[in-house]
């Protein structure tokens, strides 16, 4: 399903995001280290976000990864979500769902809303 994101909800989402470091910042440290790790293993975002929200994730499961590295993968999740304060960043993402993981995580990573505006071109 191709869905549009306005620059709006992109800045929003960032001013979300900004206020979670400020306030948890070690909550925050655990978020962008997921994230990171999502994309330096060239996951799907859409995979950790559901894993992170506890949705169906088989679908954007990694094929041809060994057990191992999934396992790995899933324990620094896990690390995230054993937070206590978790709660918030499940909050966030929940009001940003239309947004799309693959935005929000780019957002995460630093990137700016002008540049990540329209139609979306990560998973």
């Amino acid at each position: 399903m191709l869905t549009l994101t306005s620059l709006d909800e992109l800045k929003e989402a960032k001013k979300a995001l900004s206020e979670l470091q400020v306030r948890y910042p070690a909550l925050y440290e655990k978020l962008v280290h997921v994230v990171g790790f999502t994309r330096a293993l060239q996951f799907k975002y859409q995979y950790m976000g559901s894993l992170l929200m506890d949705e169906e994730a088989s679908r954007y499961t990694p094929s041809f990864v060994q057990g191992s590295v999934l396992r790995l993968y899933k324990k620094e999740l896990q690390n995230l979500k054993d937070d206590i304060d978790f709660p918030v960043i499940k909050r966030i993402f929940s009001t940003m769902k239309s947004i799309g993981y693959s935005r929000i995580s780019l957002l995460i990573l630093g990137k700016s809303p002008e540049t990540i505006v329209g139609a979306p071109i990560i998973k």
